[in-house]
């Protein structure tokens, strides 16, 4: 069973990678890019600055570094724990693979920390932000899966890493959310 799941995401890997084309390869890079999400996040962190006061948007960053530290850290132990190799590093897929990157990255891939980061990011401030913007989490939980896909349009995660990735993220945002809430009253 559990082959034939792993053979599944492997040929869904292969068929995703192989619809890239390098006139595309600029943008998804972009997308890809820590920088980029750096960037949206810290446009919603002064958006949030804007509505509320100095000790909320402290309280704000040091929540939201607490986020990205235990959601990247634990996504790092599942990566050693399960330690199954990146399609980049299979050597049965590594001819039938676009790899846009320079590099495949780390040795295992399972789940994606670009997915669980940009997911656990996007929930939280979705449901933060969510009183001054009904439309905020849309783009946000689209912009989220497009960093997800990007990782296997460049070729270093399998779709199954993706959707790890992307659920474990859904769940600490939650979870942060939820402390937000707890012990902090604006929003």
């Amino acid at each position: 069973m559990l082959d034939s799941l792993l053979n599944l995401d492997s040929n869904l890997f292969v068929l995703l990678n192989s619809l890239g084309s390098p006139k595309y390869d600029f943008f998804w890079m972009v997308i890809t890019n820590k920088m980029t999400n750096i960037s949206v996040y810290l446009m919603l962190s002064i958006f949030f600055l804007k509505k509320n006061n100095i000790r909320d948007f402290i309280r704000l960053i040091f929540l939201l570094g607490l986020l990205i530290l235990i959601t990247d850290q634990m996504t790092n132990f599942f990566k050693y724990f399960i330690s199954r190799p990146r399609p980049c590093h299979d050597q049965n897929l590594i001819e039938l693979i676009r790899l846009v990157k320079s590099s495949c990255g780390g040795q295992y891939g399972f789940f994606s920390g670009h997915a669980s980061n940009s997911f656990a990011l996007a929930i939280f401030f979705s449901n933060l932000l969510f009183i001054h913007s009904k439309k905020i989490s849309f783009f946000l939980v689209s912009f989220a899966s497009l960093v997800a896909y990007s990782r296997i349009y460049i070729g270093v995660h399998y779709p199954l890493d993706i959707v790890f990735g992307a659920l474990f993220g859904s769940i600490n945002g939650y979870i942060f959310f939820y402390l937000w809430k707890k012990y902090t009253f604006s929003t």
